[in-house]
């Protein structure tokens, strides 16, 4: 498709050895590897990742910090785990967990409830290992836990989170879902609204473009699409991924729910000379509206920016044709707080079983994984969806 663009095709890099899942040499040398996923709460099994360079100098292997360990399960597990079910409001609050973590005080609004029973709630479905906390900002979340496959309460535990699902919420808790979600969508749309002119000194503060565009672009190479007519790009920033897309793909589409920023990567594909592109405004919501119907779909850095990216994973999922894959790069989980105001960020990263269970939920079959680090801290995964062919 190198007729998309009038100047010479782009100096792209080199793809560094693909290594999958069920292969794990010795690290010889500096790469990039795809671990397996463990399922449930573990991270990847693999002990080192390769940290690039924020200055020139020779990459270096660093470990991963293995996050801590569910607690055991002993005598009072079950009890406990019967005895937080056993409450028909608990079970309305794991229904609202299902797919999003919500703070104490955001609960509160959702069932109109007082602070005091809230925060007894939380603590009793905790303490049951039903739900887990994570801190973002100076704010706790609590989502749902996941017990790992060998406990001997994992599949009550499922079969519970099963059920629970299929249960209808009131009008009322939607109401007060989707009023969260828009202030959330509107706080990060104004966030960058006011701070597009130095949307590339923010970025360079976590991870700039170059640091995970060959990554990137190794995995779209790697990629096997049935068809390579339409490419979407969810966030283009200022656009300077699209000309990697052009090249590859017969159209292109960029959306963004930031006019501003939108305006930012349709100045940069006019001055590469980029054809046959097209840009939305809006958030992934308008995809169906619109008709778009990709073969592959790109989210580079910003899930952590938006409100529900569980539904995102849905929304895009129904963007995908038959056999198109959806690819992601985002941060791990990290404890920079900071970033959430410097950096707009809603999200302090992902944990990989975060995104593994949503595609899951969005019919999404998973590919390869890749992670790498950084030398300021940041952990970054690029992962790899697909649709089924015959769905």
């Amino acid at each position: 498709m190198n007729d998309l663009i009038d100047h010479d095709p782009l100096d792209l890099p080199l793809l560094t050895e693909q290594v999958h899942e069920t292969e794990l040499p010795e690290l010889s040398e500096p790469r990039v590897v795809a671990p397996a996923l463990i399922e449930a709460a573990d991270v990847p099994s693999l002990h080192e990742v390769v940290v690039l360079p924020l200055m020139d100098a020779p990459p270096i292997l660093t470990d991963i910090v293995e996050p801590a360990s569910l607690p055991m399960v002993d005598a009072q597990s079950l009890p406990n785990l019967l005895k937080a079910a056993g409450d028909g409001f608990r079970l309305e609050i794991l229904r609202v967990l299902a797919q999003d973590s919500f703070g104490v005080l955001e609960l509160c609004r959702i069932f109109n409830a007082k602070q005091s029973g809230m925060s007894h709630h939380l603590k009793v479905l905790t303490s049951a290992g039903l739900l887990s906390t994570r801190r973002e900002g100076n704010s706790i979340f609590y989502r749902r836990a996941y017990l790992v496959p060998d406990s001997p309460l994992a599949s009550l535990q499922q079969a519970l989170f099963t059920s629970i699902d299929q249960l209808p919420m009131t009008e009322s808790v939607q109401a007060q879902l989707r009023e969260l979600e828009q202030e959330r969508s509107l706080a990060s749309q104004h966030f960058f609204a006011e701070n597009a002119h130095k949307f590339r000194e923010q970025q360079d503060l976590i991870a700039s473009y170059p640091v995970y565009a060959e990554h990137m672009t190794q995995l779209l190479n790697n990629t096997p699409l049935r068809n390579w007519t339409l490419a979407l790009e969810v966030g283009p920033g200022e656009g300077e991924f699209l000309p990697v897309l052009a090249q590859k793909f017969s159209q292109v589409v960029a959306l963004d729910s930031s006019a501003e920023m939108l305006q930012k990567s349709k100045d940069f594909s006019q001055k590469q000379n980029l054809r046959s592109m097209e840009f939305i405004h809006g958030d992934t919501h308008v995809l169906a509206e619109k008709k778009v119907l990709a073969d592959c779909i790109v989210v580079n850095m910003v899930l952590h920016h938006t409100s529900s990216p569980a539904d995102i994973f849905q929304d895009l999922s129904k963007a995908l044709a038959p056999g198109g894959a959806l690819l992601i790069c985002d941060l791990c989980r990290h404890e920079q707080a900071w970033a959430r105001e410097a950096c707009g960020d809603l999200w302090q990263g992902f944990e990989p079983q975060d995104f593994s269970r949503w595609a899951t939920a969005a019919n999404l079959n998973e590919g390869q994984s890749v992670y790498f680090a950084l030398r300021n801290g940041f952990q970054i995964q690029l992962r790899q969806f697909f649709k089924p062919a015959n769905f």
